[in-house]
C-alpha cells in the first residue's frame, strides 16, 4: 500500500515537473490583461491557470478569442483594481490610459505594451515579441510559421486582380498607408480608394465608377450604429452594398492587429476569386 502511494506521488511530481518544463521556468504567472486587444495575446499564449483577469470586453463579439475567455474573471483597467489582484505581469494595448505603466513601476509590476502594427510584417513581429514575453517563444514561432504558410498559399493563387472598396457604417474607407490596404495587397486585390490614409467614402467617384466588390466591416456590430449623417447612408453608398458582391469582414478579424488578420485576407482573396 505504501509503495503504491509513493509511486503515485512520484508520478504526480514527474508530471508537474514536465508541465513546468513545457511552460518554461521563466513563464510569467498571475497575468492581468487590460483591453480586448491584449486579451487576444494573453488567451493565445498564457496558460489559463496563469490568467488572473481579462478586460470586460473579452467575451464581446469583436473579441477573436471570446470562446476561450469564458469563465475567466474580468477587471476594470483601473490601477487600484488591477493592483488589488497582486499581478506578476500586466499586458495592455490601450487599456488603463497612457500613464498606467508609470503607476505600475512603484509596486514593481512589469507591463508588456503591445503595439499598433500597420502592416502584416509588423503583426508578425508583435506575435513573436509578445509570445516570447509571455513565456511561449516556441508557440509564437509556430504561429508565425503558420501565418507565413497561409500567405504563401495566397500568393500562389492565380487569377485576374479585382478592385475592392472598404466600407464601414461610419462611412469611412481606407487607402494606402493603412493596415486595411495591406490586407488587400496580401489578398491580391487593388484598392479602389486612391487617396492615402482614412477618408470618407468617395461618393462622387462612386456615382460614375464602381469597384468589383465591397469589403464591409463592422456592420454586424451593435455598437457601431450608422449615424444619420454618415456617408454610408447615402443612396450611392447603399447601392454598392445592394448591387455588388460583398465580403463581410468580421470585426474580430480586423479590430486588433494579430494573427487573426489572416482570416480576413483569406476571405478577401476567396471573394476576389469568386467575383466575375
Amino acid at each position: 500500500m505504501v509503495r503504491t502511494i509513493l509511486a503515485a506521488l512520484v508520478c504526480l511530481l514527474l508530471c508537474a515537473c514536465s508541465q513546468v518544463a513545457e511552460r518554461g521556468a521563466d513563464a510569467p504567472r498571475r497575468i492581468v490583461s487590460l483591453d480586448y486587444c491584449a486579451d487576444q495575446y494573453v488567451l493565445k499564449f498564457a496558460d489559463r491557470e496563469d490568467i488572473l483577469a481579462l478586460s470586460p470586453d473579452a467575451e464581446k463579439r469583436f473579441s477573436y478569442m471570446r470562446a476561450a475567455a469564458k469563465g475567466i474573471p474580468t477587471v476594470r483597467p483601473r490601477t487600484a483594481d488591477v493592483l488589488a489582484l497582486q499581478p506578476d505581469l500586466v499586458v495592455r494595448t490601450y487599456g488603463g490610459g497612457h500613464d498606467i505603466a508609470d503607476f505600475m513601476k512603484e509596486p514593481g509590476v512589469p507591463v508588456v505594451q503591445i503595439g499598433f502594427p500597420q502592416s502584416i510584417a509588423e503583426v508578425r513581429g508583435e506575435v513573436l515579441r509578445v509570445g516570447t514575453e509571455l513565456g511561449k517563444p516556441d508557440e509564437a514561432e509556430q504561429l508565425v510559421a503558420d501565418m507565413d504558410r497561409r500567405l504563401k498559399a495566397l500568393a500562389e493563387r492565380s487569377g485576374p486582380q479585382r478592385e475592392v472598396l472598404y466600407m464601414t457604417p461610419a462611412g469611412v474607407t481606407a487607402g494606402e498607408g493603412t493596415l486595411v490596404h495591406e490586407l488587400f495587397v496580401a489578398a491580391d486585390l487593388r484598392n479602389f480608394q486612391d487617396r492615402p490614409g482614412w477618408n470618407p467614402l468617395p461618393l462622387e467617384r462612386l456615382a460614375y465608377e464602381r469597384p468589383d466588390l465591397i469589403a464591409a466591416a463592422f456592420f454586424e456590430s451593435k455598437t457601431n450604429h450608422v449615424d444619420n449623417w454618415s456617408a454610408a447612408r447615402h443612396p450611392v453608398a447603399r447601392a454598392q452594398l445592394r448591387e455588388l458582391p460583398v465580403v463581410a469582414l468580421e470585426g474580430s478579424w480586423t479590430s486588433c492587429g494579430g494573427w487573426f488578420l489572416l482570416d480576413a485576407v483569406e476571405a478577401l482573396a476567396t471573394a476576389g476569386e469568386n467575383t466575375r
